[in-house]
């Protein structure tokens, strides 16, 4: 079935969001006209109140648990809460997604009935999460109203809830989006905050690119732009900054310093044929709080599911075949911990952030092709699941083929980082964080 967010098949569209808070690590801050490079500092002494933010939004801060901000949130929130226009590239767990909920609440005057900011993403799922976070962040600030708009429910239902909410933040995917906007259930002209979230993702999916551009025109000329992502190529770069005016340009400054410094990572070689097994003996051998185990298709996640469960393990998948109903039920009940392991095809690769996640495995190796992308790019996001901003973690990928280990050679090469293989004991205390 084709899917009415992205255009195209909905094979593997779950969202690798966030990319969450940003770890030790060189970035490059660009102001206009000049490229200023700094290291980063492991633990900043500032909190956020450094920031003079609203009591209301800082209580709430406090309540989400975030005691000092990570080096992006430091980097972008005192420019981001001025109005400037930002484009940021950080590692995978490190707080991107607190930048922008956090400075469009900062400068946020809600106006019932008048949409002001507008955020989206490339999947369902993680327009879901964003949305959380918006409400987690507005929980003192009862003015503020935030909607969630994607494919998958009547279009009926969602014009009414436009209609009754009058929400002042929208959050969603491009196809719905644009659907609304263009018959003006969901009116753009007031918006003052336009944000994409894994820019990369949408601006290089030619449908996508095109629904974000008509969108964009929707909105007035003169507001706040923001785009982030883990993973941002020299050549989309200058893509994203046709929508800007002089944004501040945060970057990882060495490729090499994108894989996240508490993850431990291994890889087993192994025939096709000897993956259940291996897998099991893994589960049974290893700590772990939660683990996601990454297939290439949905066939493969239904039965590895199924083939879990009949050997007792508390298993549970997603992927897009499912009804967005069901994905989203899997989705709050592997997060709420309900279940231990989750199996799942890159619909979860981007984004999904579940703090008890400790190990990922690949299961089946990313492919480099047209249809998924640089595999290199998504094992990254991939492993970016455990290990989030700061915490330890293990990823072990099976290597089953030639193709399989091209892939884990350009991820050595790539992000200069050597990768070895599994040893027979290893000890829990590399990847288990301290209770």
């Amino acid at each position: 079935m084709a899917d009415p967010v992205n255009g195209a098949e909905a094979e593997e569209e779950l969202v690798d969001y966030e990319e969450e808070e940003v770890a030790e690590t060189d970035t490059a801050v660009a102001k206009p006209g000049e490229q200023v490079k700094k290291g980063y500092v492991g633990i900043h002494s500032s909190g956020f109140k450094d920031f003079l933010l609203k009591p209301e939004l800082l209580r709430a801060i406090v309540d989400c648990g975030f005691e000092h901000p990570s080096e992006v949130q430091h980097e972008c929130i005192p420019q981001a809460i001025l109005g400037m226009d930002v484009l940021c590239q950080a590692k995978s767990g490190m707080g991107k997604t607190a930048v922008f909920v956090i400075s469009v609440l900062q400068q946020l005057e809600p106006t019932e009935g008048v949409v002001q900011a507008i955020a989206m993403c490339h999947t369902r799922e993680l327009a879901f999460q964003i949305c959380h976070e918006f409400e987690r962040f507005t929980a003192y600030m009862p003015n503020v109203k935030v909607g969630n708009y994607f494919g998958g429910f009547p279009l009926k239902q969602q014009r009414e809830q436009l209609k009754k909410k009058a929400e002042n933040i929208v959050v969603g995917t491009p196809g719905r989006v644009k659907q609304l906007a263009k018959e003006n259930t969901l009116k753009l002209n007031r918006v003052r905050h336009f944000i994409l979230d894994e820019c990369d993702k949408m601006l290089d999916n030619v449908e996508m690119r095109a629904d974000v551009q008509e969108i964009f025109k929707m909105t007035p000329h003169d507001k706040q732009v923001m785009m982030f992502s883990a993973t941002l190529a020299q050549e989309i770069r200058p893509v994203c900054k046709k929508f800007m005016t002089d944004p501040m340009e945060i970057y990882v400054d060495d490729e090499a310093k994108l894989t996240l410094h508490g993850l431990v990572q291994h890889y087993i070689l192994l025939n096709e044929e000897e993956k259940n097994r291996k897998l099991n003996d893994l589960l049974d051998a290893l700590d772990f709080n939660q683990v996601v185990i990454f297939v290439r298709s949905v066939a493969r996640a239904t039965e590895l599911n199924k083939l879990l469960s009949e050997c007792n393990f508390p298993s549970i998948c997603i992927h897009s075949g499912m009804t967005q109903k069901v994905r989203l039920e899997t989705y709050k009940a592997f997060k709420e911990g309900q279940k231990r392991i989750l199996v799942a095809t890159d619909l979860v690769g981007r984004g999904i952030d579940i703090e008890r996640v400790n190990i990922v495995i690949n299961y089946d190796m990313p492919e480099t092709d047209e249809r998924h992308g640089n595999g290199a790019d998504t094992y990254l996001h991939r492993v970016g699941r455990a290990g989030r901003f700061g915490t330890k973690g293990l990823a072990i990928t099976f290597v089953a083929s030639e193709a399989d280990s091209a892939v884990l050679n350009q991820v050595q090469e790539r992000f200069d980082v050597d990768i070895k293989p599994l040893p027979d004991q290893i000890e829990s205390s590399t990847y288990m964080n301290n209770s």
